[in-house]
Order: C-alpha cells, then structure tokens, then sequence
C-alpha cells in the first residue's frame, strides 16, 4: 500500500534553492546577532531567576524578594530588543492589504515610510525618557521592591529606545537602496513558482 504524495513543494538537500527566495536576514552594518545574544542572555537570566525563585519557595516556604523587580525588569527589557530585532528585520506589524499591493514603487515608499514613523516614535521616546532618568537620578528615587536606585533601570529606555531608532533608520535606507522589492515570501508569484518548480 502506497502512500500519496504530499501536496506543497518538496525540497531536499539536492534541490537547487530558487533565486527569488532571499536569504533569512540582510547584510546589516551593526551585527543582528546583537539583539539575538541579548536575547537568549534575557531569557536565560529569567529562566534561571524563576526556577530559583521556585526552588527556594518549595524547600524554605519563602520567597527571594528581588526576583519580581528583576523579573520584570528583565521581561520589559526581552520586548524591547526584541522589538529593535523585529524592527532590523522587518518584521513589525503591518496591515499587508496595504503594505504588499500596488507597484513595487508605491510598496518602497510606504517600506520607507513605516520605517521613519518607527524611528521617529522612538526617537521621541528616547529623548522624553532622558528627562525620567535625569529626576529618578537627581531626587535619588528608588524602587518599591528592594530600594535600588531607580535610574538604574530607567536609563536602559532611551539607550534601546534610540537603538530601535538606529534600527528603523538603517532600514529606511535599505529600502530606499533596493530595487527589486518584493514581500518577504508572501508574494503570491512567488509560491506559485515554487509549487511548479518542486513539482
């Protein structure tokens, strides 16, 4: 008894890649794996303050009293580089109705459009931030949890905020330089070539 043959393309390691499939990530002047490092640096600080946090719980019916400000401090600042990450990639949210129809010089323009309104947003946010950081640093506030100087966490905002920007700046300039664009595999010709090829 055989089987029948699955529909969709087939690729194997001697299938020769189609030349309108681009690569994962576009050559950019500051590394993605930046962003990629902190990352997985985060969510490993996270995953090894929680289970501490669980095991001390479990063993002394107590609880370290750091873990949830730095939990939270951690989890605001994983999204964050997360969003500079998306932000390099071009991955933000999108209403792709509008973003992937019309001619390829209308679909640059709003590329480059969405790009600088992020990198505006950001850089507003950046700088308004530097004023929180300068009165938490000034009145010597400290946070509610275990009283650590609170511009401690603060100035890490406009640091990424202005990160996000540079990001969204890079990418405006990427897409006014390129010509042939196209949607990141979402383009209907596209698969259609791809299903005839594996075919």
């Amino acid at each position: 008894m055989t089987t029948p043959p699955e529909s969709g393309p087939t690729l194997d390691a001697a299938s020769p890649l189609l030349p309108n499939i681009e690569a994962a990530d576009e050559p950019t002047k500051v590394p993605l794996a930046i962003e990629d490092w902190l990352t997985v640096i985060i969510m490993g600080a996270l995953a090894l303050i929680t289970f501490a946090n669980v095991l001390v719980r479990y063993f002394t019916s107590s609880s370290f009293a750091w873990t949830e400000e730095f939990s939270v401090f951690l989890m605001i600042m994983l999204a964050l580089v997360a969003g500079s990450a998306a932000v390099a990639r071009d991955r933000h949210i999108r209403i792709e109705y509008f973003s992937e129809s019309g001619s390829m010089a209308r679909r640059k323009r709003l590329a480059q459009f969405g790009a600088l309104m992020i990198a505006i947003l950001f850089g507003l946010i950046g700088t308004l931030s530097i004023r929180m950081v300068w009165d938490d640093y000034r009145f010597e506030e400290t946070t509610p949890g275990i009283g650590l100087p609170a511009w401690w966490y603060s100035i890490w905002l406009p640091i990424v905020s202005f990160a996000i920007a540079g990001r969204a700046i890079g990418l405006m300039v990427r897409r006014g330089r390129k010509t042939n664009y196209q949607s990141d595999g979402s383009d209907s010709n596209s698969t259609k070539s791809i299903k005839g090829n594996a075919k």
